[in-house]
């Protein structure tokens, strides 16, 4: 890859992956309920899932959408019905004293599994296999996937970070429940692009 190709690809990795979308909110969310220690494998799960993700996007996997379309249709829907679900959970949450003891951030793994269901994730890694593979050779898409990891991993980290300080103002249940529905409305409405 080009020099002439590399900056813009970091460019579209840095702005796709620090605007808001599932992943973020639902870091955010985490940072918030559970601090950044615990988020941790959460962060990872998400920054590695969707390099792998990339990687294999690129080395074939859009292929099977353009040629089964019904899979895409089939993958929106569940990709809906996943995240409202997420959705609902969130609202439902209430860490504390009076709340849910059980309540815990997502692992590594359902980090990573994520990623397949993220609308966003889909959307990012198939623009940037268009856009900065073309050809789709390995080593093209090696690149795509290392610069995302390395662009996404402190550009999703902020919303973590950003959900621990938040934490010093939701002192109270009432405040985080409120935080809590609040980024569930969020998550709902990030799906507003594939419902339009």
């Amino acid at each position: 890859m080009t020099q002439e190709m590399l900056i813009p690809l970091i460019a579209f990795a840095f702005v796709t992956s620090i605007t808001p979308g599932p992943n973020n909110i639902m870091l955010m969310t985490s940072g918030a309920n559970f601090g950044f220690r615990r988020t941790v494998p959460h962060l990872l799960g998400v920054a590695i899932g969707f390099v792998a993700m990339a990687f294999l996007t690129g080395l074939g996997l859009s292929r099977v959408f353009d040629a089964v379309p019904a899979l895409h249709w089939c993958l929106t829907v569940f990709s809906v019905l996943y995240l409202g679900w997420l959705a609902f959970r969130i609202a439902r949450a209430t860490p504390g004293p009076s709340g849910n003891r059980d309540a815990r951030p997502l692992t590594f793994l359902q980090a990573a599994a994520f990623q397949w269901v993220n609308p966003k994730g889909w959307a990012m890694a198939l623009s940037a296999v268009t856009l900065f593979a073309p050809g789709n050779t390995v080593a093209a898409m090696a690149t795509v996937a290392l610069v995302f990891g390395a662009v996404n991993l402190p550009s999703i980290g902020s919303w973590c970070w950003l959900g621990t300080r938040l934490s010093s103002i939701l002192t109270t249940s009432a405040r985080l429940a409120w935080f809590n529905r609040t980024m569930a409305a969020l998550l709902v409405l990030s799906l507003y692009p594939i419902l339009a």
